[in-house]
């Protein structure tokens, strides 16, 4: 069992124990999967898309009943790199059982059979195999998708930030995954991303192949209620105690934005000692401590965009929730140029996912970012 030295977890799925609320959201995304639905997850990121799924996997009806496998295509920018990716979490999570699993894999996949080898040290597999080993990406995937047919065990293949296969060399991704997802039987998929116009018009449009594939989740904030109780109860746990109205500022101030909330508790567990009382005194030096951590990426970040972007940025950074973008106010307002050189480097801002696109307005894409901008500019 891990040493747990901070419950606030801002990194990875540990236990139901330090997992926050989700309930009705568990059970809706458990339901669909276990009869025979493939599912669709929609929210911004950090809203706990990734945390939802593994506390998912970690269920009982879920583990004891299921192979579970987890990909993060993100960074990826080709379908050979979604082959190397989905091969080695399927290898991954084989290797805990044996050779016999192993051995079975490479049977079944054995265009990667070449990067099964022995650690010469310690004698266990490893999967040692690159891109440029991957000369046949689709007979590869064929190969996977055998696999997961045959399996003994029905599998559940979880896809994080699917909406970058549309974005990736090769312009047929998407056909080819859904025909090899619609003949799966043995297979549940559960595609999550945070874009939502571009997985809305994936998996919504007539023209487009996964449409009307799939059962549809919109992930939300998780509600004040829930997280005040949630919060409140691990301070005590660990013999400490919190102000009930610090943790509504906390969420408040990040629109209950699930890893930056979570973030900031973290932060503020560290600040309060065992026996003493965390009070809004502490709110601003936590901030503070984590925009400091923050500080040189974010000026990374800054620096490396063209005036026009810098300018957009910290005007929509001033402004929060930025509406008529291009209208005249807003560019004297801000001291901007021209409405096309205002499109113009907003489209850059989108395409860099600093800006997110809402319903009616514009916003900062990552919120501490935005809190960095208001203070620095």
């Amino acid at each position: 069992m891990a040493i747990v030295n901070n419950p606030f977890i801002v990194g990875g799925y540990l236990s139901p124990h330090y997992f926050c609320d989700r309930e009705v959201e568990t059970e809706q995304l458990i339901r669909n999967i276990t009869n025979g639905r493939n599912v669709v997850i929609i929210s911004v990121r950090r809203m706990g898309k990734t945390g939802l799924i593994r506390h998912c996997f970690y269920q009982d009806e879920i583990k004891e009943h299921y192979y579970t496998f987890f990909i993060d295509i993100y960074a990826t920018a080709s379908l050979r790199e979604f082959v190397f990716a989905l091969g080695k979490e399927i290898f991954e999570k084989l290797k805990p059982k044996g050779m016999k699993f192993i051995e079975r894999f490479f049977s079944v996949i054995s265009s990667l059979r070449a990067g099964f080898k022995l650690d010469s040290v310690t004698g266990e597999p490893t999967f040692d195999i690159g891109l440029g080993d991957i000369h046949t990406a689709e007979t590869t995937l064929d190969e996977i998708f055998a696999y997961l047919e045959q399996a003994d065990k029905p599998c559940i293949v979880a896809i994080d930030e699917f909406q970058q296969i549309g974005n990736y060399t090769e312009k047929n991704v998407e056909a080819i995954l859904r025909t090899k997802v619609q003949h799966c039987q043995n297979a549940r998929f559960i595609f999550a991303g945070s874009q939502k116009h571009i997985m809305m018009n994936m998996f919504n449009s007539p023209a487009r192949p996964f449409y009307q594939s799939v059962n549809m989740m919109q992930l939300k904030s998780i509600p004040l209620t829930a997280y005040r109780a949630f919060v409140e109860r691990l301070f005590l746990e660990n013999k400490k105690r919190i102000e009930e109205e610090l943790i509504d500022e906390v969420y408040n101030f990040f629109e209950g934005h699930t890893w930056y909330v979570q973030l900031m508790f973290n932060e503020l567990y560290i600040l309060t000692g065992k026996g003493e009382v965390c009070d809004r005194s502490l709110q601003s030096i936590a901030l503070t401590n984590i925009l400091q951590m923050q500080d040189f990426t974010y000026q990374e970040i800054f620096s490396r965009l063209p005036e026009k972007q810098k300018e957009v940025l910290i005007a929509i950074g001033k402004e929060q929730k930025a509406t008529g973008v291009t209208s005249g106010k807003f560019i004297k307002k801000y001291k901007l140029s021209t409405p096309s050189s205002v499109q113009a480097a907003l489209k850059g801002l989108l395409e860099k996912n600093l800006v997110s696109q809402e319903q009616n307005h514009y916003e900062i894409a990552d919120k501490l970012l935005g809190v960095w901008l208001q203070k620095n500019y």
